[in-house]
């Protein structure tokens, strides 16, 4: 059965993404297409550097031509935040991207892209898990067969676009006044193409490390994390350089490293640019996060007479809220943030343009920046716990929740006990629980991955560390 996640259809290779499953992704599209009468558009295919992503692209584009649509696919793997530009630059209807984005490298998937460049809403992916449980006959033509009928057809230099626009809302005078050493790792990804052109157009000098295709990734996670950027860290210190950056295999979550070799969080990373953006760029308006993402945000935001918006896990309804208020950012602990006025989904390439302006226009560290604001709005420390959930498990947990939603008294009833008296509690998403000096726990089963996470963020790590010990004993009985 075809199951879409937060992040799209991701599935084990081998187990369930195959041939099979992913034609009938493509049928289903195809048949809603159809029927819609969306036809009027081509449906734009890439696909990122993990193993078969570049043979189910082409199943995908063989399916599509098949039931006579007109397909758009590349020469080459590209990331997600491209298919993403290239559907909202151009007016299409659909796009797709094949990629497990950061799930290890044994899975893979394909991501759904809307109108505007915007992530499948849960009405779209709804419609083609139905359509994939009743299907026909698969129709499909063979891929060379597509190119020469026209029906598919090569974007040939796909990048120009999307460079074009980050480069021309970007203060390129600033970064080449500085000109700061970069230390770049791409995680074996797509994302190394775009981040070189726009840094060697910005007069930075750029090495680089696992450049090279690796479908096993190095034997690490594809995710920009402290512990999967140790090297990157060693190598910036003994190197000299400026700042160390490591993007995901699909270019939309970010990693960065200040010169002494400390890890920038994904939560510091939004709340420095969005700092940034507001008191320097003079990008005045609010803020959105996901609920497992720190309030160190919320702070900062109420600090400069503005707002930050809390909503569900999934990027679609972080830039759903920020057409909705007109935010100047918004993004997510997990790495990925998006701007105003650019795609409707996570892009680390700009993200990572954007920080390297900050470091050039303001003079300072990353590092020396966020403990300022740290100073200025109050210290906070998050941490993470995760842990196997198998479907029983996950259906207790997902029964509690919806009870919270129907009955959150009872729920509340059964929630663990905490080293504190809680404010509220919110089941819009899993469990959040709020404590009075502005920590939260958060407990939710992943929507990409067969994992059970839980959040925490406190004053004190002692603090967050009993918060999780709470969960991980309540989950134990």
């Amino acid at each position: 059965m075809i199951k879409f996640g937060t992040g799209g259809w991701r599935a084990e290779i081998g187990r369930d993404f195959q041939m099979s499953n992913i034609q009938m992704i493509g049928q289903s599209l195809a048949e809603r297409i159809i029927e819609l009468k969306e036809d009027d558009t081509p449906v734009v295919i890439g696909y990122d550097r993990r193993f078969l992503s570049e043979n189910a692209a082409h199943w995908l584009a063989e399916v599509l031509a098949g039931n006579g649509l007109k397909v758009l696919t590349m020469h080459r793997s590209v990331p997600t935040p491209l298919i993403m530009h290239t559907v909202k630059k151009r007016g299409y209807h659909y796009g797709l991207e094949v990629t497990a984005s950061h799930n290890p490298s044994n899975y893979n998937g394909v991501k759904i892209i809307v109108e505007e460049g915007r992530d499948a809403p849960v009405s779209v992916t709804e419609n083609l898990e139905r359509r994939c449980c009743s299907l026909g006959n698969i129709k499909t033509i063979d891929f060379e067969e597509g190119l020469a009928s026209g029906l598919i057809e090569y974007i040939h230099h796909p990048f120009n676009e999307f460079l074009d626009d980050i480069i021309g809302i970007l203060d390129v005078e600033a970064i080449r006044n500085k000109g700061p050493r970069i230390l770049f790792d791409s995680m074996h990804g797509s994302s190394t193409y775009p981040f070189n052109v726009i840094f060697y157009t910005t007069r930075c000098t750029v090495d680089q490390i696992n450049a090279n295709k690796d479908a096993y990734f190095g034997g690490k996670m594809p995710a920009p994390t402290a512990e999967t950027l140790k090297p990157l860290a060693e190598q910036v210190v003994m190197g000299h350089y400026d700042i160390g950056m490591g993007i995901d295999g699909d270019g939309d979550r970010l990693g960065v490293i200040d010169s002494d070799g400390t890890f920038i969080s994904a939560n510091d990373i939004l709340v420095l640019l969005y700092y940034y953006l507001h008191e320097y760029k003079g990008w005045k308006g609010p803020a959105v996060r996901n609920i497992a993402t720190t309030h160190l945000l919320d702070r900062v935001a109420e600090g400069l007479g503005e707002k930050c918006y809390e909503v569900p896990v999934g990027f679609k309804y972080i830039s759903s809220k920020i057409d909705e208020v007109d935010a100047v950012l918004g993004g997510e602990s997990s790495g990925g943030l998006t701007v105003r006025g650019h795609i409707h989904g996570k892009d680390s390439i700009y993200a990572s343009a954007l920080f390297i302006e900050m470091v050039c226009k303001t003079g300072k560290a990353p590092g020396v920046m966020i403990r300022e604001l740290r100073e200025k709005y109050g210290d906070s420390t998050m941490i993470e716990y995760n842990v196997p959930l198998s479907d029983q498990q996950k259906a207790r947990l997902i029964e509690l929740f919806d009870e919270g939603k129907k009955n959150p008294d009872e729920a509340n009833a059964k929630l663990p006990v905490f080293s504190q008296e809680y404010d509220r509690v919110n089941y819009i998403d899993g469990c959040k629980v709020y404590f009075p000096d502005d920590s939260f726990v958060i407990c939710r089963p992943s929507g990409t991955e067969p994992l059970l996470r839980v959040f925490a963020e406190a004053p004190t790590r002692a603090q967050a560390e009993a918060y999780i010990e709470a969960w991980k004993k309540a989950l134990a009985e």
